[in-house]
């Protein structure tokens, strides 16, 4: 799939609790300037509005000719239908809100609404980590190729999506690759997200250093201590991002032995990953225990951090070896190594999910999808 040469205008929207940042693409690129407006998050007819005028704005900028709406908006919501559910940052949009066909009665186009975890996913797949894994794969001379990335999201929650042979997995409840519910690891009474977010970071720092709370930084002041450019606690700062690794660790695991494939990592706290991925790809490459006091590898396949030059090569590389068919002679190659990659985003969370947006509307035009 590309869409990079495509010449249809899709209208976008950045859905926030605050503002509402209204644009369009075409051909993967921003072709107007954004348009920020306030979201009004606790009066829906006043958001209905916005998002209203937004639109026509860009709209009218482009002289009428866009061939859909694409955009994310925050869960839980029945995506296909275009109705979006009880939103806690969104509070005015309690009871169900029908705000994909409202934008099809009003423009007389298709309107597609996804979660911006899925669209993230998406759009890495059509043109970041997944496809430069394959090209990669390919220049080393093996033959395994990828065709599943399970994406997740790192920031004021624990966002994921799932994509396999370029199809969007949303689900039968638009429920699907939701990873925040998994079970914390360490706190077996919570959920995952507890564990991987900002408010994570700054909590474990705070029970670490001693520091109330209150008077804890935001997570790239806790990087900076960890890395020693600035004044506080180092060993708490550090722990902080690897408690976060584990959780993560221990909930794609999970996820990954489902869906089996590669993994790619966004959000805001993506830019810390060297204290917190090396955690991750230890704890998917752990074991767990049988009852009669032996041990099964954590996952069937070997996780490899794709940021890391020297597992990225052992990843590309693989085990290959040629066998024989019995009875034949033939000789076959074979990779007896199932492994999976996990590497950072490659477009940037927001344009990954501007560039899952787009290709995510003409994939649906183009394939007649019924919503």
């Amino acid at each position: 799939m590309n869409y990079g040469n495509d010449h249809r205008i899709v209208m976008t929207l950045d859905a926030g609790g605050t503002n509402f940042v209204f644009s369009a693409i075409r051909g993967g690129e921003e072709i107007v300037p954004p348009l920020t407006l306030p979201a009004e998050a606790e009066n829906l007819n006043k958001s209905l509005a916005a998002i209203k005028s937004g639109f026509a704005h860009i709209n009218d900028a482009l002289g009428g000719v866009a061939q859909a709406i694409s955009f994310a908006f925050p869960g839980p919501a029945d995506y296909p239908a275009g109705i979006i559910g009880d939103l806690g940052n969104l509070p005015g949009y309690r009871g169900g809100v029908a705000l994909g066909p409202m934008l099809e009665d009003t423009f007389k186009i298709p309107v597609f609404i996804n979660n911006d975890g899925d669209l993230f996913a998406y759009g890495e797949s059509i043109a970041g980590l997944l496809p430069e894994v394959n090209k990669q794969l390919a220049k080393a001379g093996s033959q395994k190729r990828y065709k599943v990335l399970f994406g997740i999201t790192l920031g004021t929650g624990f966002g994921g999506g799932i994509v396999r042979n370029n199809e969007l997995f949303i689900g039968d409840n638009s429920a699907a690759g939701e990873i925040w519910l998994m079970r914390h690891k360490l706190e077996r009474d919570c959920f995952a997200e507890e564990g991987v977010s900002i408010r994570a970071i700054k909590r474990v720092y705070a029970q670490k250093s001693g520091t109330p709370l209150a008077e804890v930084g935001e997570p790239k002041d806790i990087f900076r201590i960890a890395e020693g450019s600035r004044p506080g606690d180092r060993e708490a700062a550090t722990a902080a991002f690897a408690t976060m690794g584990e959780v993560i660790g221990d909930a794609l695991a999970n996820a990954v032995t489902l869906v089996d494939g590669l993994v790619v990592i966004g959000g805001g706290l993506s830019g810390a990953a060297k204290l917190f991925l090396p955690a991750i790809v230890k704890e998917m490459n752990g074991v767990l225990k049988s009852l009669n006091g032996g041990t099964v590898p954590r996952m069937e396949t070997r996780a490899f951090n794709l940021e890391d030059a020297g597992e990225r090569s052992l990843f590309l590389k693989g085990e290959p070896r040629t066998i024989t068919v019995p009875g034949s002679g033939r000789r076959l190659s074979y990779d007896p190594l199932k492994r999976m990659g996990i590497g950072l985003s490659r477009l940037g969370t927001s344009r990954a999910v501007a560039v899952g947006a787009y290709a995510y509307a003409l994939h649906a035009l183009d394939h007649a999808v019924v919503k």
